[in-house]
């Protein structure tokens, strides 16, 4: 199970979609914190922080949108993983963008789990009960990478 003291940071430019990706996992059971940004800027400026002290965004689970305004999801990606203080923090892109091209950009960048959102409402919520699920069986090492 995620740990508890494990932050689910959700990246989502959609207040509806943000609302509905935290009642749905705290309804498969995560009673984990979470902490929203609403654009990639606000993401990779929580990440990087130069008065940051404290170790605690490697103790975070990140779910990330991609088509977000003033730096996308990509965008974030590429910046976390390319440093070695965010490397490790497992990150789930979590998008409606379902282009096998972006898809494996994703993953060759360094994403851990790609989750397309789907369009209709039911299965939106199916899908992020199941990803709620998935992340109750994981957990995170002491590094920030997932294990079994």
């Amino acid at each position: 199970m995620v740990a508890e003291t494990v932050t689910i940071i959700v990246v989502e430019d959609d207040d509806g979609h943000a609302t509905l990706i935290e009642r749905n996992l705290r309804r498969a059971g995560l009673n984990n914190p979470f902490l929203r940004f609403r654009d990639g800027q606000e993401a990779v400026d929580y990440f990087f922080n130069p008065s940051r002290t404290d170790e605690s965004i490697t103790e975070s689970v990140l779910l990330l949108d991609i088509n977000m305004p003033r730096l996308d999801g990509i965008d974030v990606l590429r910046r976390l993983k390319a440093d070695p203080r965010t490397a490790l923090i497992p990150t789930i892109m979590l998008t409606t963008t379902d282009d096998p091209r972006e898809i494996e950009r994703c993953y060759q960048l360094g994403c851990n789990v790609y989750v397309t959102k789907p369009v209709e409402y039911e299965s939106f919520i199916e899908a992020i009960r199941r990803l709620g699920f998935f992340l109750q069986i994981v957990k995170i090492a002491a590094n920030g990478r997932p294990s079994q």
